[in-house]
C-alpha cells in the first residue's frame, strides 16, 4: 500500500482553505502580542524586559521544539495533531485570562500557546505538500498569508475587546475563537492509499530490520542441525550392522535426560539473542548519532551556511522586537490614541502578506539571485530599525512599520535560499538547524530590547542595537557569498561530489 499521487488540486484546495485558517486563528494573537503587552504592562507592573519574555516565548518555543513537532506529526498525522494542538492553544489563550501573575504567564501563554502554534505550524505545511507537488509553492504561499491575515486583524480586535470586556474578557474570546482549529483540522483528511501492490520484495527483505538478527541466526543454527542430524543418522547406521543397533536403547535411555536439557539450552539461547539484539540495535543507534552530528559539522564547512545561520540569528534577535513593542514605543514617543488611523501592529502584519507574496514572485525570476535579494532586505531592515529612534510621529512610525513589514516577507524566500546553498538532498537537516537558531533568536531578542530601555528608558539605544545586529549579519552574508571565495576555492581544491556550494554569480 502506498500514497496516491499528489493530486494539485480537489480537495488539495480545501486543505489550503483549513489551513489558511488554522495558521490564522492559532498565530492571530501571539503575533499581535504587542497589544496585549501594554496592558501586562500596566497590569503586573514588572520591567519591559521581564514581560517580553511572554511574546518572545510564544513565538520562539515553536521554532526550538520544530524536531519534536516534526516527529509527532510523522507519528500521529496531521489530523490527530492538529486537533490536540487545537485544544492546547485555546486552553492556554483562556488558562492566560486568570493568570496571578507574570510566571505564570510565561507557562500558559508563552509554552502552552507557543508549542501548540509549532505543531500546527508543521501539520499545515506537510498535510499540504502531500496534496500538492506541481502547485506546492502557490498553496504554501497562500496558507502562509494567514498568520500575516491574522496578525492584521487580530491587533485591532483584541484592542476593542480590551476597551469592551477588558483584558481577561478578551483573552477568553480570543481563546473561545481558537477552538475553530478543531473544526479545521477534522478537515484535514489524510490523502488515501492506492490499492496497487508495491514491488515484490525478497523474503529477506519483507522481514523487519529488527528481526534479520533473529533470521540470520536461526538461518545458522538450522542449517547446523541438518548437518548434526545427518551425521548422527549415518553413524546410526554405521553401527547398526557392526553392533546390532545397540545405539537405539543408549538414545532410549537418555531421552528423559535430554528433554529438560533441551528446556534449559532454549531458555539460555533467548537470553543470548536477547542481549545480541540489544547490542546490536544499540550500536544501529550510536552510528545514526554519529552520522547525524558528521553531516552537521559538514554543513558548518560551508561558509555561506556558517553565515546563514549567523545572520538569521541576528535578524531576529533585531527583527523581531518591532513586532511586540512597537506600540509601546508609540507611547513612549507620546503619541495620542486620536491620532492613530490603524494600530501600527496591523500595518505590520498586512505589509508582511505583501511582502511574502511580492519577494515570492520576484525569487522566481532566474536573473535575480536570491541569495543578494535576501542580503538587500537585511540591510535595508537594519537601516529602517536604526531610522525608528527619529520617528516622533504617527506617521513616520507607520512607514517604518510598513517598511519593517513587508522586508520581514522575506521568511519566502529563506527556503530558496537554504536549498541553493546546501542542495535539496540537506534541505531538511540544514532548515531544522537554522530554525532552530530563529527560535532562539525570536526567544531573546524583545527581552534584550526591553532591557536595554529598562536599563537607559528610552528606545533609541535599544533599536540602534537592534538595527546594528541586523547589518552585521547581511554583512557577513555577502562577504561570505562572494565569487571569490569560489575561485579560491576552484584553484586550491576540486571540491568533493558531496559539497554543495552556492554559485553567487547569477548564470543568465
Amino acid at each position: 500500500m502506498v500514497l496516491l499521487k499528489s493530486p494539485d488540486g480537489g480537495w488539495g484546495w480545501v486543505i489550503v482553505l483549513v489551513s489558511f485558517f488554522t495558521q490564522f486563528f492559532c498565530y492571530g494573537s501571539p503575533l499581535a502580542v504587542g497589544v496585549l503587552y501594554l496592558e501586562w504592562l500596566d497590569t503586573f507592573g514588572e520591567g519591559k524586559g521581564k514581560t517580553a519574555w511572554i511574546g518572545s516565548l510564544a513565538s520562539g518555543v515553536g521554532l526550538l521544539a520544530s524536531p519534536v513537532c516534526s516527529a509527532c506529526v510523522s507519528s500521529f498525522g496531521a489530523r490527530p495533531v492538529t486537533i490536540f494542538s487545537g485544544f492546547m492553544v485555546a486552553g492556554g489563550l483562556m488558562m492566560s485570562s486568570f493568570a496571578p501573575n507574570i510566571y505564570f504567564l510565561f507557562f500558559s501563554y508563552g509554552i502552552i500557546v507557543g508549542l501548540g502554534c509549532g505543531l500546527l505550524y508543521t501539520a499545515t505545511v506537510t498535510i499540504t505538500c502531500q496534496y500538492f507537488d506541481k502547485r506546492r509553492g502557490l498553496a504554501l504561499g497562500l496558507i502562509s498569508t494567514g498568520s500575516s491575515v491574522g496578525l492584521f486583524i487580530y491587533a485591532a480586535l483584541q484592542r476593542e475587546l480590551i476597551e469592551l470586556y477588558g483584558l481577561d474578557g478578551c483573552l477568553l474570546i480570543v481563546g473561545a475563537l481558537s477552538l475553530n482549529i478543531l473544526a479545521c483540522g477534522s478537515l484535514m483528511r489524510p490523502l488515501e492509499l492506492s490499492n496497487s501492490p508495491m514491488p515484490e520484495k525478497s523474503c529477506l527483505e519483507k522481514v523487519p530490520d529488527q528481526y534479520l538478527i533473529y533470521y540470520e541466526k536461526e538461518n545458522v543454527e538450522e542449517n547446523t542441525s541438518i548437518l548434526e542430524k545427518g551425521y548422527n543418522e549415518e553413524k546410526c547406521v554405521n553401527n547398526m550392522s557392526r553392533h546390532d543397533c545397540k545405539q537405539d536403547s543408549i538414545l532410549n535411555k537418555n531421552g528423559l535426560i535430554s528433554i529438560h536439557a533441551k528446556e534449559t539450552d532454549t531458555y539460555k539461547q533467548k537470553v543470548v539473542e536477547q542481549t545480541f539484539f540489544c547490542k546490536q540495535l544499540a550500536k544501529k543507534k550510536w552510528q545514526l548519532y554519529l552520522n547525524y552530528w558528521e553531516e552537521t559539522l559538514f554543513l558548518f564547512k560551508n561558509k555561506v551556511f556558517s553565515s546563514l545561520f549567523i545572520a538569521i540569528l541576528l535578524f531576529d534577535i533585531g527583527g523581531f522586537p518591532p513586532l511586540l513593542l512597537m506600540e509601546d514605543v508609540a507611547r513612549s514617543s507620546n503619541i495620542s490614541e486620536e491620532e492613530y488611523v490603524m494600530p501600527l501592529i496591523s500595518i505590520i502584519g498586512i505589509m508582511t502578506a505583501v511582502g511574502k507574496l511580492v519577494l515570492g514572485v520576484l525569487a522566481d525570476f532566474k536573473w535575480i539571485n536570491t541569495l543578494y535579494l535576501y542580503v538587500i532586505t537585511l540591510v535595508m531592515t537594519g537601516v529602517a530599525l536604526v531610522a525608528i529612534p527619529f520617528a516622533k510621529s504617527y506617521i513616520m512610525l507607520a512607514i517604518l512599520s510598513g517598511i519593517l513589514g513587508f522586508l520581514t516577507g522575506n521568511w519566502s524566500i529563506f527556503p530558496y535560499v537554504t536549498t541553493k546553498t546546501v542542495g535539496i538532498e540537506k534541505l531538511a537537516h540544514a532548515y531544522g538547524i537554522l530554525m532552530f537558531f530563529a527560535g532562539l533568536g525570536n526567544s531573546l531578542g524583545p527581552p534584550i530590547v526591553g532591557w536595554f530601555y529598562d536599563w537607559t528608558q528610552t528606545y533609541d539605544i535599544a533599536f540602534c542595537f537592534s538595527g546594528l545586529c541586523v547589518l552585521l549579519g547581511g554583512l557577513l552574508l555577502l562577504v561570505a557569498a562572494l565569487p571569490c571565495w569560489d575561485n579560491c576555492n576552484n584553484q586550491s581544491a576540486k571540491p568533493p561530489p558531496n559539497t554543495y556550494s552556492y554559485m553567487v554569480a547569477s548564470s543568465i
